[in-house]
């Protein structure tokens, strides 16, 4: 069978699991101010809406929680297809929803398939790519979780046009069928055409499979040369990696109980904990009950403005992630948010009013800006300053971040724990944010605004750099010593392997001792 082999394409193609997470992310934005979706399944906020959005995160927590198992087993690749099978039927059970029991189930399916391809996608990429880009091509990740969640909010945006728009109390359903429906086609294209790229050449040197791996290796890095000093120096890497693993003798689960692996375990999922509690999600789930507290008046279109922003500022930390580092975008994401929501958390207590009750449509609102437009524009600006600080910094970061420091034997059912951290909180926060709006109204972003203080103080004590590393060389990176603020040394000892490869220093055999220095 025909097979990709450029690192760029293999890793955008599988980044579209990652729209599936996009996709769940805008879900319910567009539709939740339409006409079709309130009087169909009787909803206006409050904890019902909230259990309904939420469902999605939910099943997607049980899905990361399983996708170690299917892809240690199975192959990330396989994993990745997996995924999107379970994708299209949940879609298809949203899409022919009834009520809201249905509705739910559909989502909770979805969500699963959400919860594998989240996990996996970023473990893929990251074992595929070479160490200069590595940071780059799993932010791509990040980047099709944008992009999902443009498509998905203007289809919503589009589809609520239907029968006379929005405000219309006899609008058809097919204000909300059509783009749950429309979400089945991306996850398709995805099932499908992971048959055209290559197994992870790290999972296949877990499975013994070296044959396989070093040609895999050979088409990603040299050109199918098998001695191209990259390859053989990457070959090695991985070979005395796996041997150090397998030497240790511990299984998975016990490995990530050990000192050394639980701290990194415990970095990776609060990374993805504070990814979620920083706030983003207020901004994409519930981004119209914002705009409507803060009394802008086209609420679709002033949103719409927030999902590109998201997109079109993701792109530089793509370009520069390899360039300025994990651990600076981290810590001026974490401050800048901070400072922004401590912002609009002022305008609205100085400048809001309790909701007087005379408009039925805002009775999931308890606070209102009201006849105030300079206000309403800088609660607008500060949410859109807001989200181009999260798609440059912890957006990207977070995805790559954890995806790159476990090792190979560990690595999947290290990253799936972070990201059921992810989807835990993203659950959890689903769910109670119409009612926070309802309950604590303007006080809620103060909330969060100590949740990014929280996490500059850890990522400051805690997060390492890791640019320009191999994922064989984190053991160096995290067994150092030195304090994390401190910096790691410069270069890579591949880079150095490679050379000494190249000028004849050290040769790499294939096929028993794979090795052999002069």
């Amino acid at each position: 069978m025909y097979q990709i082999y450029s690192v760029y394409a293999i890793c955008t193609f599988a980044a579209m699991g990652g729209g599936l997470f996009g996709f769940d992310i805008s879900s319910m934005s567009g539709v939740l101010a339409t006409s079709a979706y309130t009087n169909y399944f009787h909803v206006n906020g409050g904890y019902l809406q909230g259990a309904i959005t939420g469902s999605m995160a939910g099943g997607s927590f049980f899905g990361t929680l399983a996708s170690s198992f299917i892809a240690d087993k199975m192959s990330r690749k396989t994993a990745i297809q997996i995924a999107a099978v379970i994708w299209i039927v949940g879609s298809i059970f949203q899409t022919a929803a009834n009520g809201i029991a249905l509705l739910v189930f559909g989502r909770v399916v979805a969500g699963i398939g959400a919860g594998i391809a989240s996990a996996m996608v970023p473990v893929y990429q990251a074992e595929i790519a070479p160490k200069e880009i590595r940071g780059r091509v799993v932010s791509l990740q990040q980047f099709a979780i944008t992009v999902g969640i443009l498509v998905q909010y203007f289809i919503q945006y589009g589809s609520s046009f239907v029968d006379g728009g929005p405000k219309n109390p006899n609008q058809s359903t097919l204000a909300f069928r059509i783009p749950w429906g429309i979400q089945i086609f991306p996850a398709t294209l995805l099932a499908v055409g992971m048959f055209f790229v290559p197994y992870s050449p790290r999972w296949l040197a877990g499975q013994d499979r070296w044959e396989e791996a070093i040609r895999v290796l050979a088409n990603l890095h040299g050109h199918g040369d098998i001695g191209h000093p990259k390859v053989l120096a990457q070959y090695r890497e991985i070979e005395e990696a796996m041997t150090f693993e397998r030497e240790a003798g511990d299984s998975a689960f016990k490995a990530l109980t050990q000192p050394r692996m639980l701290n990194r375990v415990i970095l990776t999922v609060s990374i993805q904990m504070w990814s979620q509690l920083c706030g983003m999600n207020v901004m994409m789930y519930y981004i119209v009950y914002m705009m409507q507290a803060a009394g802008v008046p086209n609420l679709l279109l002033t949103a719409s403005i927030q999902y590109i922003l998201n997109v079109v500022l993701t792109l530089p930390a793509i370009l520069f992630i390899d360039t300025w580092g994990r651990r600076p975008s981290l810590l001026y994401g974490a401050l800048s948010m901070m400072i922004l929501l401590f912002v609009v958390a002022a305008l609205e207590a100085i400048y809001g009013v309790p909701n007087p009750g005379t408009d039925p449509s805002l009775d999931h609102i308890s606070w209102l800006i009201m006849d105030n437009p300079p206000v309403s524009r800088a609660i607008v600006a500060c949410s859109y300053l807001f989200v181009s600080t999260f798609a440059v910094t912890w957006g990207p970061t977070s995805w790559t971040y954890a995806s790159e420091i476990f090792p190979t034997g560990i690595r999947a059912k290290a990253v799936s724990l972070a990201t059921a951290s992810n989807w835990a909180w993203n659950c959890a926060l689903a769910f109670a944010v119409p009612t926070l709006f309802q309950k604590i109204n303007w006080r809620m972003y103060i909330v969060f605004a100590v949740f990014n203080m929280c996490a500059f103080v850890q990522v400051w004590l805690t997060v390492r750099e890791t640019k320009g590393k191999t994922l064989e060389e984190m053991e160096e990176v995290f067994e150092s010593g030195r304090p994390a603020w401190t910096g790691v040394s410069r270069g890579s000892r591949l880079d150095r392997l490679q050379r000494d490869i190249a000028e004849g220093t050290v040769k790499v055999r294939l096929g028993g001792r794979r090795y052999e220095e002069l």
